[in-house]
């Protein structure tokens, strides 16, 4: 934990003297200190990747067309359901040792592969057990409403009994494994504006506290059903209306928000984070570590286009990748600003100044990382003590 932040002489006034020859001394002369990093939205346990796609996108083809010749969720859930447990958990510890290099020492991770009560508890497990002893904390998310299984399209009775096993088998079966969260992705041509109410609701009922994938593609509706389900964030966002928006202020939702998606899918449109900031939402962000939109575990690269493209401050940034990010997993009591009584997880950044976080742009300014006090990155590298 934290005892102390300030300057030498305020440590030599509150503790009489200067660290001692028992004390481990960091020296971050010329560097920049801040807290550790907190991605407020990944998929972390999946296997497979859609490299294909993202060349078919840039040729020309839509997000959509993909889709419907077989790829894009579907396309990884075949291929995890395909891996074994093991197989998932070696890949969520790679990509938290990733993770944890680029300065993320806290995250949030779903399921949302699986769409059906084997894989996705597998894909929970798998989650716990490739974090267990990893320096990079996880709340886990339960997310079996990511998208219709394929088993069950063609008619209005199989949606209905997906959206029933979602409510009475998936869910309680990952809330008894240990999910904090519970996900739906609130969009048209996905899960309507009921079906999300009804799976969010079956999820407050287990002790889940509710997270919404909300107006990504059309301005359903999902920032305001977020505010009436009392959810701790809405993500993505992008085309949030503006009652929508003061809907979450009133409510205390949570913005987190993914412009590495935006810039990956090549949409040409960020979510409107200055208004939310102006209207008093707090605003966080994430990666969205997934194989189909955001390929990526470095909050660092999505920070850059927070600033740029969205037009946040560097403060606004940070804050945004911390404190706020925090807010939305219930960690900000513990972590997300470096003062007394939280953790000790620290990020060093060689860099003489804050702004560098995003002013230079598209390498890692990560040299050191402290996870509750302990070195777990030094001169970049990766130490062994937690991580695989």
């Amino acid at each position: 934990m934290i005892v102390f932040a300030g300057p030498d002489a305020d440590f030599v006034k509150a503790y009489g003297e200067a660290p001692g020859r028992e004390e481990t001394v960091l020296d971050g002369r010329g560097e920049t200190a801040v807290p550790g990093f907190v991605d407020a939205h990944t998929h972390l346990p999946w296997d497979g990747f859609r490299e294909d796609e993202f060349n078919r996108r840039l040729k020309g083809e839509t997000y959509a067309s993909i889709a419907a010749s077989g790829g894009g969720i579907v396309a990884t859930v075949a291929a995890t359901r395909a891996a074994t447990e093991e197989t998932l958990a070696g890949n969520v510890r790679a990509r938290l040792d990733r993770m944890l290099t680029h300065g993320t020492t806290f995250c949030e991770a779903k399921t949302g592969y699986g769409l059906d009560l084997p894989n996705e508890c597998k894909q929970l497990r798998a989650l716990l057990a490739g974090a267990k002893g990893h320096p990079v904390g996880v709340a886990p998310t339960a997310l079996p409403a990511h998208e219709l299984p394929p088993e069950r399209r063609g008619s209005d009775a199989l949606r209905r009994r997906y959206v029933d096993e979602c409510r009475n088998e998936i869910l309680p079966a990952l809330a008894g494994l240990g999910a904090r969260f519970v996900d739906v992705f609130c969009e048209e041509g996905v899960f309507s504006l009921g079906e999300s109410a009804a799976i969010l609701e079956a999820g407050k009922s287990l002790g889940l506290v509710p997270r919404v994938h909300a107006d990504e593609l059309t301005p359903l509706g999902g920032a305001s059903l977020a505010a009436r389900m009392g959810a701790a964030s809405a993500d993505h966002l992008l085309h949030a209306t503006d009652t929508g928006i003061e809907d979450m202020a009133r409510a205390g939702v949570v913005a987190t928000l993914l412009p590495g998606t935006s810039v990956f899918l090549r949409m040409n449109r960020y979510a409107p984070a200055r208004k939310m900031i102006e209207a008093g939402v707090p605003v966080a962000l994430g990666t969205d570590c997934n194989p189909g939109s955001s390929y990526t575990e470095s909050l660092p690269a999505v920070a850059f286009l927070a600033s740029v493209g969205m037009g946040l401050t560097v403060e606004e940034t940070l804050t945004a990748m911390t404190l706020n990010g925090a807010a939305s997993l219930g960690e900000s009591v513990r972590r997300g600003t470096l003062e007394p009584g939280k953790r000790a997880d620290v990020v060093l950044l060689d860099a003489p100044s804050l702004e560098h976080l995003v002013y230079h742009w598209g390498v890692s300014l990560v040299s050191g990382v402290l996870v509750g006090g302990e070195p777990v990155v030094l001169h970049g590298k990766l130490l062994r003590l937690g991580a695989s």
